[in-house]
């Protein structure tokens, strides 16, 4: 395990804000899971989901 990645959700932004930002770093990988309430953002190629 490398730790190249993280589930996050910070209470008091909505998700899709939280997604949003993430995607605007253009530094990785970006996964918008709204039925479970994270979004993850990984250290690879720059890509959305």
């Amino acid at each position: 395990m490398q730790g190249k990645a993280i589930d996050i959700n910070i209470s008091g932004v909505p998700l899709h804000i939280l997604r949003d930002v993430a995607i605007s770093l253009k530094a990785g990988g970006v996964g918008y899971y709204p039925s479970s309430n994270f979004v993850h953002i990984d250290t690879g190629r720059i890509r959305y989901w």
